[in-house]
């Protein structure tokens, strides 16, 4: 079943311009989806978040965007690093796409009004492999944070 559903992303929604057996679509809902397991509490608050999030960077039919949160999970379990799915990213988005990106974890980390060392750690860890500059990490997740 997980085959035909990356087969499914690979023809519908694989940029025509990249070679990547990743999409742009699936390397962002793996980082995300890494967020939001980091404090090892699948909150529904972040839940609802990683989804909304998905669908704010994306435009996906509701069985595109089930199928895409499946095959985020199962991924991000048999992933190794997060290095694969960053380069994606890097070599698609320029810093402004990236800051979004950025954005979007810590929205799905704060979504529970809770950060936990775990959750930054991980986002710290992916916006070194983006090459976001610190001022830009610490900007953004002050622009984030609910106070």
């Amino acid at each position: 079943m997980i085959s035909s559903i990356q087969e499914w992303f690979k023809n519908h929604l694989e940029a025509d311009n990249t070679d990547s057996q990743h999409t742009i679509e699936l390397a962002t809902a793996v980082l995300l989806y890494e967020v939001m397991r980091a404090d090892h509490k699948f909150d529904q608050l972040e839940q609802d978040s990683y989804r909304k999030q998905l669908e704010t960077h994306f435009s996906l039919t509701g069985a595109e965007l089930e199928t895409l949160c499946q095959l985020s999970q199962s991924q991000a379990d048999n992933a190794a690093d997060y290095q694969q799915f960053t380069r994606v990213i890097n070599d698609i988005y320029g810093l402004k796409e990236k800051r979004a990106v950025l954005d979007s974890l810590w929205t799905v980390a704060y979504a529970d009004h809770e950060l936990s060392p775990d959750e930054e750690y991980t986002i710290r860890k992916i916006a070194d492999l983006l090459y976001i500059p610190h001022n830009q990490f610490i900007q953004s997740k002050l622009s984030v944070k609910p106070y």
